[in-house]
């Protein structure tokens, strides 16, 4: 079964006027359009364009919640992944997602507690974990994401510092460990006056011109919109990254982690839990994102792509229970393998699908959910799609 759904985008404060608007052939509303959800998230669950043939269920969470097994298949609650059109027009926060078991006990510990699910403090909105793809859209895409050795993040530390000796102590505290300096940073009026020294260095050096490393740079950018926020030197900790057009990035529980700009597909376990640390004017639980946090430096977390035919590329991590495949088919079509219920987003042209038992046209804008007893799909047409499905 094809059952079509569509959405209305978030107004987060970060989201580009006219990105989202511009991918799916829409008429941009003027205002901030950060993520379009397409899934089945309580928070802002995907629409059923007509109710009519699910009887009468207006969102598909609805539709799920009355026939799971018609809509997900036998033996499952819940669908696995939530897929989202993300436009970055400024920086999101510093922030990292909880493992299975840290989301399950935060969740019961905030119940216990009595924090609404909608207060702003609450930290825990679901009991699930947040592993997440990035697969950039826009012709770059730029992020922040895990630590990076020390080494590196020291020699950025001595081009900002210029030889005039007013970032010593973060020198000190990083000689130490990656931990401890984090921890100094976020939660002692100390650093201070090193978050201070950092901001006003990195945007002299900018202002100066000359050459700077596109991690400088971004301290810059960051310490012009959040000036004195520990995040501007969290961000100098961290591996910056570029991606063209086509890459993707994966980001699992604990990596500290921003969306600096850009255009993106982003596909993640169904969670809405957000551990943030600074650059925002959101809820802050520094504490909290310290008991979640991966210390280890690691190399840059690209997800490649296998091939799985003609015109189709599969972005799969390892255990996480959804994929991502990106479809152009050619002349001949392309043959889509599904591993359970999924989601097709058009984003160029005009495609057909075909499956078991049904199919149907989706054009550019246009988002189908798949239920799994089509499990396999057969795609015509000229234009570009991604699939969610499950793995």
């Amino acid at each position: 079964m094809f059952l079509p759904i569509t959405n209305v985008p978030r107004d987060y404060a970060w989201g580009s006027t006219d990105a989202i608007a511009t991918l799916l052939g829409r008429t941009p509303s003027g205002r901030p359009e950060a993520e379009l959800w397409l899934g089945a998230h309580p928070a802002s669950p995907s629409i059923v364009v007509n109710p009519a043939v699910v009887d009468g269920a207006a969102t598909l969470a609805d539709w799920i919640e009355a026939e799971p097994e018609r809509a997900l298949g036998q033996g499952r609650r819940h669908l696995p992944f939530l897929m989202k059109v993300l436009a970055a027009a400024s920086p999101l926060s510093i922030q990292a997602h909880p493992t299975p078991e840290q989301a399950r006990q935060g969740f019961a510990r905030e119940n216990r507690e009595g924090v609404p699910l909608v207060a702003s403090e609450r930290n825990y909105k679901d009991p699930f974990p947040k592993p997440e793809i990035i697969y950039a859209l826009s012709e770059t895409f730029d992020a922040l994401c895990g630590f990076r050795p020390v080494d590196e993040a020291l020699a950025d530390v001595e081009a900002v510092d210029a030889g005039s000796g007013r970032l010593a102590a973060l020198r000190e505290h990083l000689s130490e460990s990656l931990e401890s300096t984090v921890a100094w940073l976020f939660d002692d009026e100390s650093a201070d006056e090193t978050i201070a020294a950092v901001g006003e260095l990195a945007a002299a050096q900018v202002a100066a011109g000359g050459g700077v490393s596109p991690s400088v740079a971004t301290v810059a950018q960051l310490a012009g919109l959040y000036p004195g926020d520990a995040g501007v030197v969290i961000s100098l900790l961290l591996n910056r990254v570029t991606l063209k057009r086509g890459e993707a990035l994966f980001l699992p529980a604990g990596n500290i982690h921003a969306y600096l700009g850009g255009l993106g597909i982003e596909l993640m376990a169904p969670s809405d839990n957000v551990l943030r640390g600074g650059l925002t004017p959101k809820h802050v639980d520094v504490a909290e994102l310290l008991t979640v946090l991966e210390f280890e430096p690691l190399p840059l977390p690209y997800l490649r792509p296998t091939e799985q035919g003609a015109g189709v590329e599969r972005f799969d991590p390892t255990d996480v229970g959804f994929a991502l495949l990106h479809v152009v088919p050619g002349e001949s079509g392309a043959v889509v393998p599904l591993g359970g219920p999924s989601i097709v987003l058009v984003t160029d042209g005009e495609l057909h699908l075909k499956g078991q038992d049904g199919n149907v046209r989706v054009s550019r804008g246009e988002a189908v959910y798949v239920t799994p007893d089509e499990w396999r799909l057969a795609v015509t047409g000229t234009g570009e799609a991604f699939v969610a499905t499950s793995a």
